[in-house]
């Protein structure tokens, strides 16, 4: 990643929210907040392409996409911050957002997705990511399947291989093609997505 200073922008309903994201991102060394905002178009003026843009707008899916497409063609980064009420994350990614980051997000959380953002990488919350899924289609195949459940009860991933017949390194892709499906790396995050939707049984 690169060692400058990311200028990151924060638009968003309200002031005190604001200046809080604000003392987060001025906190962290490789970051600076350039300029707060009730909309996009009162900061666009301050914005450079490449840019952070944190979103935290109580707005429809729609009217929201439509204010993630105006900033991603100006050559944005859009980090779109999403509350309980606001758990279809389709529309503001395929409308150009980097990312969806869950209100509930602490400080290292929030820095993490900022950056992974300014990098040119994705980056959703699990929890959205889960609620978003519970919305569509939840497409796992049988040997994914397969693999969720050994993780779940604890076994490694060589451990996965040796169970069901194949390559430590086939078992490494299909755990990342999971991983790209909720949008999280840790291995607690796949076992509840596996549980949320019927794919293995509770424990």
């Amino acid at each position: 990643m690169s060692s400058q200073v990311r200028r990151v922008a924060v638009v968003g309903d309200c002031p005190l929210f604001r200046r809080g994201l604000a003392q987060v991102i001025d906190s962290a060394t490789d970051l600076t907040f350039t300029v707060g905002a009730r909309s996009a178009e009162e900061v666009e003026g301050d914005l450079r392409p490449g840019d952070v843009v944190l979103l935290d707008l109580e707005l429809q899916p729609a009217p929201l996409a439509a204010v993630v497409y105006r900033l991603a063609g100006l050559g944005m980064e859009v980090l779109v911050l999403c509350s309980d009420l606001q758990s279809d994350i389709v529309p503001p990614m395929q409308a150009g957002a980097r990312g969806c980051l869950s209100r509930r997000a602490g400080e290292q959380e929030l820095l993490a997705a900022i950056r992974l953002v300014a990098s040119g990488c994705s980056y959703v919350s699990a929890a959205l990511a889960v609620r978003s899924w519970t919305e569509t289609t939840c497409k796992v195949t049988e040997r994914e399947r397969q693999i969720l459940e050994l993780l779940a009860n604890g076994e490694t991933d060589h451990g996965i291989a040796d169970r069901l017949g194949i390559s430590e390194h086939t078992v490494h892709s299909h755990l990342d093609r999971l991983r790209d499906k909720i949008g999280s790396r840790r291995r607690a995050d796949l076992t509840r997505f596996a549980i949320a939707h019927d794919i293995i049984p509770g424990r």
